[in-house]
């Protein structure tokens, strides 16, 4: 491993975050704190904190796509408390707290994933600065990502499935389910950069390749962990999948093959961050750091290493 995770970016997400002041009155305020106990429950912020990196790998400051950042997490967030409803997963953990429905009950569950959802368009669009055109092509990729062809997609995949899905047809699933809203963190800010359209930049191709190998770690590893950790190190219960049936890395190729599937990702995930590199050498276009890419190479060091 030669990456650190960049607490650093995680810092900024979580202060802009706390800074979030979702509109509403009365009325509603119970509403708004249903949403930011969920949203404030902390964890290491992926999601966002790929959006920062990438920034950094295409020559922005990563401040200037905060706003894309905190509506990806608040997105991420929304689908954490309908995964843990009695419907869902029924979980009565999360990220080492009561779950938005346990504490709040399910109605104001649903409807606080619903306000975090629309919430996250109106702040990104509200706030992000870009040209019109680059900020309604990262909208519209954000939407794509977790609609019908991606997150609500594989969570229906998932739930529907009445004898698991195997193999190439598992990957499907997990593409959908969790690949897409991490491509979106990595694409969304090609798009607001321009860096897709730059003729001296490194291309999206090597990103995507990055972004998609990424999801597919992240699930592997998840499903590795639902097996071997523990209720403490994961906030939430171990053992979900195997209560509910449903087929994982694990139960599809034993957990050996699933560490050495996550090998493989995060082997190749590497390599394509090292074609970044290349393309963009230091001090060249794009280049922030010596190696432009140090801190996405450190978020997949993480997520492939990570035990909670």
């Amino acid at each position: 491993m030669s990456g650190t995770y960049p607490e650093h970016l995680r810092e900024e997400v979580e202060r802009h975050l706390q800074a979030l002041a979702f509109p509403g009155e009365q009325i509603t305020a119970g509403l708004v704190e249903a949403m930011r106990y969920s949203l404030l429950a902390g964890g290491k912020r992926i999601r966002p904190v790929l959006a920062l990196a990438t920034a950094r790998a295409v020559g922005m400051e990563p401040a200037q796509v905060l706003p894309l950042a905190a509506a990806l997490e608040l997105i991420h967030t929304y689908s954490l408390i309908h995964d843990d409803l009695p419907a869902m997963d029924d979980d009565d953990l999360r990220r080492g707290q009561p779950t938005c429905h346990v504490r709040y009950g399910e109605d104001v569950a649903i409807l606080a994933g619903d306000g975090l959802y629309a919430e996250a368009f109106n702040h990104l669009l509200s706030h992000q600065h870009a040209p019109a055109e680059r900020l309604l092509a990262a909208a519209a990729e954000l939407a794509a990502a977790t609609g019908v062809v991606g997150m609500v997609g594989g969570q229906y995949a998932d739930v529907t499935a009445e004898d698991g899905l195997r193999g190439s047809q598992l990957r499907r699933l997990h593409e959908l389910k969790t690949g897409r809203l991490i491509g979106a963190s990595v694409l969304c800010v090609l798009l607001l950069s321009g860096a897709d359209e730059a003729p001296d930049g490194p291309g999206t191709e090597p990103f995507r390749s990055f972004a998609a190998e990424l999801g597919v770690l992240f699930q592997i590893i998840d499903d590795i962990l639902d097996v071997t950790g523990t209720d403490a190190e994961l906030g939430k219960p171990r053992g979900s999948d195997a209560r509910h049936g449903k087929r994982t890395y694990v139960s599809e190729y034993g957990i050996e093959r699933a560490r050495e599937l996550a090998a493989e990702s995060h082997t190749a995930a590497k390599a394509a961050l090292a074609e970044v590199s290349a393309r963009v050498p230091a001090g060249g276009v794009g280049a922030a750091t010596e190696d432009p890419t140090a801190e996405l190479a450190g978020i997949a060091d993480f997520i492939y290493t990570r035990t909670s």
